[in-house]
C-alpha cells in the first residue's frame, strides 16, 4: 500500500475510534440539559485531568506552537509564562462556583455571574462575547485540522474538506454524548497527545542534527536572533519587552475565565477533585517544550514550508519516515484540535441558549426543549465556525492571542460574584462592556494604542478602573447576596 494511503488508513482509523469513545458515554447521561452540559456533576480526578488539559491544549499547540518557534523563535515561549501562571487562580475560585453550583443548579460561568448581580443584561452580554470569542477559538482548531490532512495528502484532501471530515466526527459524539463524550475522548486524545510530543519532540532534533544541543549550537550560528528574548515580531523585527509581558499577563488572567474550561467546575464529583486537577496539570504543560523543539528543527530545515504553522507536517513529509509514524502524528495533531474543538462547541452551545436565550432574553424554556435547543445551538456554532476557518488567512497563535483579549475581560465580573460584597452589578456590566469594546477596537486598529502593548491589557484595565468607580454607588447587600457568598465560602451548605 502506497504511504500517504497508510497514513490515511491510520488517520481514519483514530476518527472510528474517537467516534466510539465519544459515543459510547451518552448512554450514562441523564436526558436532562445537566446530564448533557455537566454529566450530572458526576466526574472523577481522571476526567477533570484530561477535559482540563487536553481542552487546553489544542492545534495551536502542536501546530502554532511549533510555527511560532520556528518562524519567531523565542516569542513562543510566552506560551510557556502564561501557561505556568494560568491554572492557579483555579485552585481558589473553581471550588467557590462548583459549591455555588451545586446549590443553585448553575451550569455556566455567565449563568453564575447573572445570579449574582440579578441581572438580565449581565447573562446576555457574557453569553454574547463568550460564543464572539469561541467561535474563531474553534475555528483555529478546525483549520489546524484541515492543515494536518492538506499537508499529509500533499493535497489530495483540501483544507476546507479535512477540517469537514475530522469535525464531523466531532459533532456527531457531541450531539449524542454532550461532555461526557467530550471528557471519555479527551482521555484518549491526551494521552495520544503528550506520548507523541515527547517521541517527536526527542527523535526530530535527534535525526536532523545528532541531538538537541547541536540543534541549538548551528542556530546560534546562522540565525542568533531567534535566541534572543523577547523574539521576533510577525514582520521579522524584535518584539518589545511590553507587548510580551502583556501578552503573557493577559493570557495568564483570562486563562481560567475561558467559558468552556469554566464551564468544567460544575462537573466535578467534588471540590478536592478540582483542586487536585490544579496540581496536577502541570503535567499537561511540560508536554509543550518537546514541540518547542520541534519548530526549532524547522529553522534549518529545506525545504522551507510555505506556512510557519506548517513546518511539523511539512518536515514529516518530506523526511523518509515510515508512513505508521506519519500516520501517527497526523493522529496526535487531530487529538490535539479535537480536544479543544468538542468542548469549545459543546460549551457555545449551552452558553448561547442558557445564558443568551434563556435567561438573558427571558425565553421561557422546559428541560427537554432545553437539551433539543442546545444540540440545535451545537450545529449552528459549528457551521459559523467553519465559515470563519475556511475564510481566515493568519497565524494560528494570533488567532488566539486576539480571543484572550476578549475572554480576560471576563475575570473581574467573576471574581467580584465571588468574593466582593459591595460590588455594583451595573458598573461590573459597563466595566465588562467597556473593556470589551476598547479590545476590539485596538485589536482592529493598533495604531491607536499609544505604547506597543497587548489590546486585552488597555481593556483590562479600563474594565476595572469602571468596575472600581462603580463602588460608591454599591448599596447594602441584599440577604440573598450574603447567602450567596457564604455558600461560595462552605459556610453554608
Amino acid at each position: 500500500m502506497p504511504a500517504a494511503s497508510a497514513v490515511l488508513a491510520i488517520v481514519l482509523a483514530y476518527l472510528a475510534l474517537s467516534l466510539v469513545v465519544g459515543l459510547w458515554p451518552g448512554r450514562r447521561a441523564s436526558a436532562t440539559a445537566e446530564g448533557y452540559v455537566a454529566g450530572d456533576r458526576s466526574l472523577g480526578l481522571l476526567l477533570m485531568y484530561f477535559i482540563t488539559g487536553a481542552t487546553i491544549f489544542s492545534a495551536f499547540a502542536f501546530l502554532g506552537g511549533p510555527g511560532w518557534a520556528y518562524s519567531r523563535g523565542a516569542a513562543a515561549f510566552y506560551i510557556l509564562g502564561y501557561g505556568v501562571l494560568g491554572f492557579i487562580p483555579f485552585y481558589f475560585v473553581g471550588p467557590r462556583a462548583a459549591r455555588l453550583g451545586r446549590r443553585y443548579g448553575f451550569l455556566t460561568q455567565a449563568e453564575m455571574v447573572a445570579a449574582r448581580f440579578d441581572s438580565r443584561a449581565m447573562a446576555l452580554a457574557m453569553a454574547a462575547v463568550s460564543v464572539v470569542a469561541l467561535v474563531p477559538y474553534l475555528a483555529l482548531q478546525i483549520k489546524g485540522a484541515g492543515y494536518v490532512l492538506d499537508t499529509v495528502t500533499r493535497g489530495a484532501i483540501p483544507e476546507a474538506a479535512g477540517g469537514a471530515i475530522v469535525y464531523g466526527v466531532v459533532l456527531v459524539y457531541v450531539l449524542r454524548s454532550g461532555v461526557l463524550g467530550v471528557g471519555w475522548t479527551n482521555a484518549l486524545q491526551g494521552m495520544l497527545m503528550m506520548g507523541l510530543a515527547w517521541g517527536l519532540g526527542l527523535y526530530l532534533p535527534h535525526r536532523l542534527y545528532g541531538g538537541v544541543g547541536e540543534m541549538f549550537r548551528r542556530i546560534a550560528e546562522t540565525r542568533p536572533e531567534l535566541l534572543q528574548p523577547p523574539g521576533l515580531a510577525a514582520g521579522g523585527e524584535v518584539w518589545g519587552w511590553g507587548e510580551y509581558s502583556t501578552a503573557v499577563l493577559v493570557s495568564a488572567v483570562g486563562f481560567s475565565f475561558w467559558p468552556h474550561l469554566f464551564m468544567k467546575v460544575f462537573t466535578a464529583r467534588d471540590d478536592a477533585t478540582l483542586r487536585r486537577t490544579v496540581v496536577l496539570y502541570p503535567t499537561f504543560q511540560i508536554f509543550l517544550v518537546p514541540l518547542f523543539l520541534i519548530g526549532f528543527c524547522g529553522v534549518l530545515f529545506d525545504p522551507p514550508p510555505e506556512r510557519p504553522d506548517q513546518v511539523l507536517p511539512h518536515m514529516l513529509m518530506h523526511m523518509d519516515l515510515p508512513a505508521v509514524l506519519v500516520g501517527l502524528f497526523c493522529a496526535g495533531a487531530l487529538a490535539a484540535s479535537m480536544s479543544t474543538g468538542d468542548a469549545m462547541v459543546h460549551a457555545a452551545a449551552a452558553i448561547a441558549i442558557r445564558d443568551g436565550w434563556a435567561r438573558g432574553l427571558g425565553a421561557a424554556v422546559d428541560p427537554a426543549s432545553e437539551r433539543r435547543l442546545i444540540r440545535w445551538a451545537v450545529v449552528a456554532v459549528m457551521a459559523a465556525s467553519y465559515l470563519v476557518a475556511v475564510l481566515y488567512q493568519g497565524s494560528l497563535v494570533l488567532l488566539l492571542l486576539s480571543a484572550y483579549g476578549a475572554i480576560v475581560q471576563f475575570a473581574p465580573a467573576v471574581l467580584a460574584a465571588l468574593y466582593w460584597k459591595r460590588a455594583h452589578g451595573r458598573a461590573v456590566l459597563a466595566g465588562m462592556i467597556a473593556g470589551s469594546a476598547a479590545t476590539l477596537l485596538l485589536t482592529a486598529r493598533p495604531e491607536l494604542r499609544p505604547w506597543p502593548l497587548h489590546p486585552g491589557a488597555y481593556g483590562l484595565a479600563l474594565n476595572v478602573g469602571v468596575l472600581l468607580l462603580g463602588r460608591a454607588k454599591a448599596a447594602e447587600p441584599r440577604r440573598e447576596v450574603s447567602e450567596f457568598l457564604r455558600v461560595a465560602a462552605g459556610r453554608l451548605g
